[in-house]
């Protein structure tokens, strides 16, 4: 018989690094948001208007998230100034601001103002928290911007309205503010958990919305009826269904998790994507074909997309060496 040599033990399984998973969420995020515009788009041309379908796709997701929010209330009664802000700039804010810039300037042009917000969310981060940002970061940034303005082709708008241009400007900030309070949640003694964040932002946003665009006006037995997608006929809670649960449920969760692993800037730039989504998922459900232009931009926000996740942060100045004092012998006592 022979004796056979001890196996060495196996390797143990890899655990996928935090900026792996953050990245990952990021991505989910994107998809997610970027599905909002195709399932909104049937009821819509239903007869509900704009600011209603807004409406409902945030007051749902409150709803379906509040035992969250109740089982994290402790968190409202800690930091309520952070999650306040949270609902009123990254949920009814951006919405808003959103939807009053689309009324007044091609909306094409509108998005491509609003995903300024990466560009904005340098600058704060840079001037304003006098943090260090890589330049892959900054370069993805602008070559994201580039590509997005290829695929939502502003250059066929381009009479531009003061009022629509600040709107869409004030969307923009609005979605620096969905990245920064995010980050602000992870950080100090009083962290807020990012379930937390996403549901209170979205009952404040319900709240806000309410206010702004009166739901009691709107014919909701519509949503009892069908709708038409891309010459299929389909039952109109189906799309509502999916604005609710995943281009917002979803989208908002995995989007404030996932800012909790990355750089807000990183985090921004990878929400480009977006835009594209939003673009690829008409073409094969509405059936809005896409030309050589936008294929181009969809490449560059992947390429910006990509320089900016293989940033790292700016080292920041290393302190000075102090100088060793000389030794002392040892004496006992």
């Amino acid at each position: 018989m022979h004796s056979s040599s001890p196996q060495p033990p196996l390797p143990p399984a890899r655990r996928p690094s935090a900026r792996t998973l953050g990245l990952s969420l990021a991505l989910v995020s994107a998809v997610a948001f970027g599905g909002s515009g195709t399932a909104a788009k049937p009821l819509i041309e239903a007869g509900l208007s704009p600011l209603h379908v807004v409406w409902l796709r945030v007051t749902g997701a409150a709803v379906v998230l509040l035992p969250l929010a109740y089982r994290h209330r402790d968190a409202f009664r800690r930091r309520p100034k952070l999650l306040i802000g949270f609902g009123l700039l990254a949920v009814a804010g951006v919405q808003a601001c959103y939807f009053a810039s689309i009324s007044r300037i091609p909306v094409g042009v509108a998005l491509l103002i609003e995903y300024l917000g990466p560009l904005l969310l340098l600058v704060y981060v840079k001037f304003v928290q006098r943090k260090p940002v890589s330049r892959a970061a900054a370069i993805g940034a602008g070559v994201a911007v580039t590509g997005l303005a290829c695929v939502v082709e502003f250059w066929h708008g381009l009479a531009f309205d003061t009022l629509g241009v600040l709107f869409g400007l004030g969307a923009a900030c609005c979605q620096v503010g969905y990245f920064v309070l995010a980050d602000a949640a992870k950080q100090g003694k009083e962290q807020v958990d990012p379930m937390a964040v996403s549901a209170f932002g979205l009952l404040v946003g319900a709240v806000a919305l309410t206010v702004f665009t009166r739901p009691w006006t709107a014919d909701w037995s519509l949503l009892g009826g069908d709708v038409t997608m891309n010459g299929h006929v389909l039952p109109a809670l189906l799309p509502a269904a999916w604005m609710v649960l995943v281009a917002t449920v979803l989208a908002y969760l995995t989007g404030v998790v996932s800012v909790q692993f990355l750089s807000p800037p990183v985090a921004g730039v990878v929400a480009n994507l977006e835009a594209v989504v939003a673009t690829v998922t008409a073409w094969f459900l509405l059936g809005e074909t896409l030309g050589p232009a936008q294929l181009t931009g969809g490449l560059l926000v992947l390429a910006g997309a990509f320089a900016a996740q293989t940033s790292r942060p700016a080292e920041a100045a290393l302190p000075e060496p102090v100088p060793a004092e000389p030794r002392r012998r040892l004496t006992s006592r």
